[in-house]
């Protein structure tokens, strides 16, 4: 039965004067008008690459699940012993179990099924130690009886307005003129286990019942002594078990509130193996790396956004407002001749064709700027219940990107902000910005989405309010959660311990001096550093180490100061912002240190650690 869509009463025209976003038709035209430019602009291009996505067979999803899981070796043909696996299982929230578990029964049924003849472990002995521990969290707390301080702000997280197309409730647009409550925002505990407390609790029904408004919370990440930890400031070794972590506990987030979470995966792609269009991002870059060793931006893209700011981003209707079609294409032909030879003239591009430019950019990737392994996890965050949820599913798909598509997804949702910075005179709020966006991220051509106009309206106001939480909380979204950072460091304990354990057995094997090893397994500089005091190194930049004596105030910012006072070496000419301290070793493999880092608290929590002084490059 074909439910109706609501019609909103025709308006006079939108008047763009005023800043506010209204919450009817007038604030969803934005959104259509982009629609429509984008495929007057399809329209003129008829050499659009095409992604093909395979619909998984039985077992298939949850098979590919676990290997993005880090657990392949639980099932087919690289199964191995389980234990090899016991060490991260161990690890892992009650939630985050279960939603491995549910997988691996999948995919053992279904290897059954075919008559696979693949060492099939049983789940009950997967998970049997599991069981038979605590199940404690990795920060030493019951994992059964996790409860947070989360609840008490449910019933300001909670509150937004909504659309309704016939009979469904939609994610609701928000305003920015209602003033936001403020929230902490807990990253100290699994945002599944989270879940499970808050649909235990009695106030989830009082949640539901109360009266909606329009606002935002004005998220806030509550203060962390030993240190915030962002993409970027970890090793490789340890940020692919956050990325393992990290779907693990969003496929827990998703189950546990019932919301199906199905990752695609591109099977056959036609791409064109250069120019500026239509090109792989991770190809693109091999192509501007040899121009511009190390960058981490497709170049293209940085001097679109360089052109429209040297425009001004002051001008009216910025991003709204599209180019010419006709000379929109002619200037991306004439951009793949002449843009890497250095003889473009960028003078001729209009400020609104270099927006329309930089949006057929995006929209024209063979794959979607947020993969298409997760654009429909994105999509499903809208049917998330409460914002904090939504912001915690977008934390963890953040993470979850390739490091190509997250880089570049930064320094897009950065120049959006600093668009916004300039409604006052550009009439281009949050609201409007999120309207335009949301159509050239969230329906990419190459995937053929065909879609009945209601389903349209249900996507308009769900993927403008998912772009409008990017670009809003986008300094959050690259928060690695502490949780998180704590099973990785008990993953790396455990391991120690068991590389530990097995060396002590060679040892013994060979007859070598086990006391010799013993002696050189304990900190070099722990012989001769008092208590209290930590020795820090910056091998590449002196020659001298400091002792530092540790005290309740002393901060990471303080420890750089310091270093950076001295009147002598290379310190002398380096500025703060170059150089970083850095935890290195003990349950950690490498990991930045932001400048309100407590030293004595992150030394408590890994005495086993060096300290080195360096910049992000070393």
């Amino acid at each position: 039965m074909n439910q109706e869509i609501t019609k909103v009463p025709e308006k006079p025209p939108f008047d763009r004067s005023s800043s506010q976003d209204s919450l009817d038709e007038l604030s969803m035209e934005d959104y259509w008008t982009e629609l429509e430019n984008i495929k007057k602009s399809s329209e003129n291009r008829q050499d659009q690459e095409v992604v093909v996505v395979k619909e998984p067979d039985e077992g298939e999803l949850e098979e590919e699940w676990l290997k993005e899981a880090g657990l392949s070796n639980l099932f087919g043909e690289s199964a191995g012993d389980p234990q090899e696996s016991m060490v991260f299982l161990s690890t892992l929230t009650r939630t985050q179990a279960a939603a491995v578990q549910k997988r691996v029964e999948t995919v053992s049924q279904t290897l059954r099924k075919k008559n696979k003849q693949y060492q099939i472990p049983d789940v009950r002995d997967i998970f049997a130690q599991q069981r038979e521990s605590k199940e404690k969290a990795p920060d030493g707390t019951n994992s059964q009886s996790v409860r947070t301080d989360e609840n008490k702000h449910q019933g300001k997280d909670d509150q937004d307005c909504s659309l309704v197309v016939g009979e469904k409730e939609l994610i609701p647009l928000v305003s920015e003129e209602v003033p936001a409550s403020e929230t902490d925002i807990n990253l100290e505990v699994s945002f599944a286990e989270q879940a499970v407390s808050q649909k235990d609790s009695s106030k989830e029904k009082a949640q539901k019942s109360k009266d909606r408004d329009a606002s935002l919370p004005n998220f806030r990440l509550p203060k962390d002594k030993t240190g915030t930890t962002r993409i970027g400031d970890l090793a490789p070794q340890d940020m692919k078990k956050v990325c393992h972590l990290a779907l693990i506990e969003l496929t827990a987030l998703y189950d546990v509130l019932g919301v199906e979470l199905k990752q695609q995966k591109a099977v056959k792609i036609k791409t064109k193996d250069s120019g500026l269009f239509c090109i792989p991002l991770i190809v693109l870059l091999e192509q501007d790396q040899k121009k511009v060793p190390g960058t981490r931006i497709p170049l293209i893209f940085q001097k679109l956004i360089s052109r429209i700011e040297e425009g001004g981003l002051e001008t009216e209707g910025l991003l709204r407002i599209p180019g010419a079609a006709v000379r929109i294409k002619n200037l991306c032909q004439e951009l793949e001749a002449k843009f890497y030879e250095g003889t473009f003239n960028w003078e001729s591009v209009k400020q609104h064709d270099a927006a329309s430019l930089l949006k057929l950019f995006i929209r024209e990737l063979p794959q979607p700027l947020l993969s298409v392994e997760y654009l429909k996890a994105f999509q499903a965050v809208q049917n998330l219940p409460t914002r904090t949820q939504q912001l915690q599913a977008l934390n963890l798909l953040v993470i979850l990107l390739p490091d190509a598509n997250r880089d570049t997804l930064k320094a897009l949702l950065e120049f959006l902000q600093r668009v916004i910075d300039n409604r006052e005179k550009n009439k281009m709020t949050t609201m409007n910005v999120a309207m335009v966006m949301a159509p050239n991220l969230f329906m990419c051509h190459t995937l053929g989405l065909k879609s009945s106009e209601q389903r349209e309206f249900v996507m308009a106001a769900g993927t403008a309010n998912i772009m409008h939480l990017l670009i809003k909380y986008q300094q959050l979204l690259w928060t690695i959660p502490k949780f998180i950072v704590n099973q990785v460091r008990k993953q790396n304990t455990e391991n120690h311990k068991k590389d530990k354990k097995a060396m002590k057995k060679l040892l013994k094997k060979r007859a070598f001096d086990r006391e010799k090893y013993e002696k050189q397994d304990k900190s070099t500089s722990d012989a001769d550093v008092p208590q209290g005091v930590i020795r820090v190194q910056a091998p590449h930049l002196s020659k001298v180490s400091m002792a530092i004596q540790l005290t309740e105030e002393l901060k990471a910012s303080d420890v750089l100061a310091r270093f950076l006072s001295q009147e002598s070496g290379i310190a002398q000419t380096l500025k703060k912002g170059e150089v970083f301290l850095y935890e290195i070793g003990g349950n950690i493999g490498e990991r930045c240190l932001d400048d309100d880092t407590y030293m004595k608290d992150l030394y408590q929590l890994n005495p086993n650690a060096e300290w080195v002084i360096k910049s992000k490059a070393s």
